[in-house]
């Protein structure tokens, strides 16, 4: 089981989805999904996918596929490309990171993000210097014989950043974006064992968002049936948290504030009664899709599990077996919900 969560994991981790550019993974999920007669598939307007075993489920679990990426802002005069950011991460983690330009026509471009002035031969002050979007841009991979038309390249086009995608042979994998397609994989390997199960709860739904990123994920696209939303999300490791990367933590309170009480509490027992390893955790600067359908409105109780993502909107590392509790406590609330 865990095997295919982790093939999964490489095989989202290898499409695009910055926030706002997400067509290419939805595709891919519902392409997985649209033969099985007996799911109901649908797309809301702004792109998201939800996938459920019943047109009016109980139960939700939601979990993101947009990540962190950015836009083209301008093009310098010194054939550099400035940059806005989609999301919020820290530039000296993704300093010198290789990128892929998608310019107006689709045609991909290779580059790389640096500081400005790069060369330590040049610039005393390389090390020093502070890493902001006005002191950064992007070193593309091209002679600069197309001065009118740049390559195509417009402010707008979307900047994918790679993901040093790998696996060791002590159980960690290490990307960029496993916040949330550490999830996301999780999710997909939940619909096809329930698909193919005899006792399947047929009460429980699956919504992949697009915009959680930005904060606006779920805002739509939870069915009016639902009565608890369950999300999946990566969980904080750090300083004051209770976090690991071997582990699935659920987390009680966040910075939008706690979770549902009766929801937190069924996740904390069902985890003890399974022996699954678990840790309760609050996210001291943190908000999930569940924030942004709380905030919309949704009258659902929330809970957030996940599993344990070192270096969070960074250099991301985790765990297989973070993975493989994730997926226990979030099938062991399937099976036990409306009981």
């Amino acid at each position: 089981m865990t095997n295919d969560i982790v093939s999964t994991l490489e095989s989202l981790l290898k499409i695009n989805s910055p926030t706002g550019y997400t067509i290419d993974i939805i595709n891919y999920i519902e392409d997985l999904f649209k033969a099985k007669k007996n799911l109901f598939i649908k797309r809301t307007n702004k792109g998201s996918l939800s996938v459920s075993f019943s047109e009016r489920p109980g139960l939700m679990l939601s979990g993101h596929i947009d990540t962190l990426g950015a836009m083209v802002k301008e093009i310098n005069s010194n054939g550099t490309i400035g940059i806005t950011q989609l999301g919020s991460y820290p530039l000296n983690s993704f300093e010198g990171e290789y990128v892929t330009i998608r310019n107006s026509s689709g045609k991909m471009l290779r580059g790389t993000l640096l500081l400005n002035n790069p060369a330590d031969h040049v610039n005393r002050k390389v090390r020093t210097e502070e890493r902001n979007l006005s002191t950064m841009s992007v070193r593309l991979d091209e002679l600069n014989t197309d001065e009118k038309n740049f390559f195509g390249i417009n402010p707008g086009d979307f900047i994918f950043y790679d993901t040093r995608y790998e696996q060791t042979e002590s159980g960690f994998i290490k990307s960029r974006f496993l916040d949330d397609k550490a999830c996301a994989a999780v999710m997909i390997e939940l619909i096809k064992d329930l698909s193919n199960s005899k006792n399947i709860n047929s009460n429980t739904g699956f919504y992949f968002s697009n915009y959680e990123e930005v904060g606006h994920g779920s805002c739509v696209g939870i069915p009016d049936s639902a009565e608890e939303l369950l999300v999946l999300d990566m969980a904080v490791i750090g300083e004051g948290c209770s976090g690991k990367e071997d582990a699935v933590s659920i987390c009680a309170k966040d910075s939008s504030g706690p979770y549902d009480f009766t929801v937190t509490n069924k996740l904390r027992d069902l985890a003890i009664k399974k022996k699954i390893n678990f840790v309760t955790d609050i996210y001291p600067h943190y908000g999930s899709d569940g924030s942004a359908a709380l905030t919309a409105g949704y009258d659902v109780r929330v809970g957030l599990i996940g599993p344990g993502v070192s270096a969070s909107h960074g250099v991301e590392r985790t765990h297989r077996k973070a993975l493989e509790e994730t997926y226990n406590l979030a099938k062991a609330y399937i099976e036990n919900f409306g009981i």
